[in-house]
């Protein structure tokens, strides 16, 4: 009986060891796609009136889809 107890001791650490190396791997891994990705794609911040035009028309078009839409499906 503490011959199987001990193998199985064995295998449940052999097994967490496993997740936790895999774990590990994979936090360096996306780390290191995080600072790839940063220094070739750089974030470019929108110019903040640009910005503000994007954000009008993109309103504009909203109010535009509702009022067809309430058009089309008057409430009864």
């Amino acid at each position: 009986m503490n011959e199987m107890l001990s193998s199985g001791v064995e295998i449940m650490l052999l097994g967490m060891g496993i997740v936790y190396g895999f774990l590990a791997m994979l936090v360096m891994a996306i780390g290191a796609m995080s600072k790839l990705v940063l220094r070739y794609f750089p974030d470019h911040p929108l110019n903040p009136r640009q910005h503000q035009i994007e954000e009008a028309g993109v309103m504009a078009a909203i109010t535009a889809a509702v009022h067809q839409y309430r058009r089309k499906h008057p409430k009864t």
